[in-house]
């Protein structure tokens, strides 16, 4: 079984979206799910490589990919303040139409 993070990031330093991340990751190991990876730091996701593909719209991109990424699971993970995150939101409906386990930050 695959899960998912979906978690606001806008106003987050490194290292409280790291925090988040590791605890959501034990919480959802713990319940035995393999996580698959929705922070996407590499190279073809930095602000030059975005610019000389041509990607306007950013957010959308990562937005994309994780939604790409979320065809892969079973289960996403909705970490707290999910609700006044526009990606988060748009991932929530997703997971909801396409039959995921959706499981909320306690």
């Amino acid at each position: 079984m695959k899960a998912m993070l979906s978690q606001p990031m806008a106003g987050k330093t490194d290292e409280e979206i790291i925090a988040t991340r590791e605890k959501a990751i034990k919480v959802l190991e713990d319940k035995g799910y393999e996580i698959v990876n929705t922070l996407f730091t590499d190279e073809w996701y930095n602000d030059k490589s975005m610019k000389e593909r041509g990607v306007v719209q950013i957010p959308l991109c990562f937005l994309a990919k994780s939604l790409e990424n979320m065809s892969l699971c079973h289960a996403a993970y909705f970490c707290k303040g999910w609700e006044s995150a526009r990606g988060c939101r748009i991932e929530h409906d997703a997971a909801l139409a396409y039959g995921l386990d959706v499981i909320y930050e306690e």
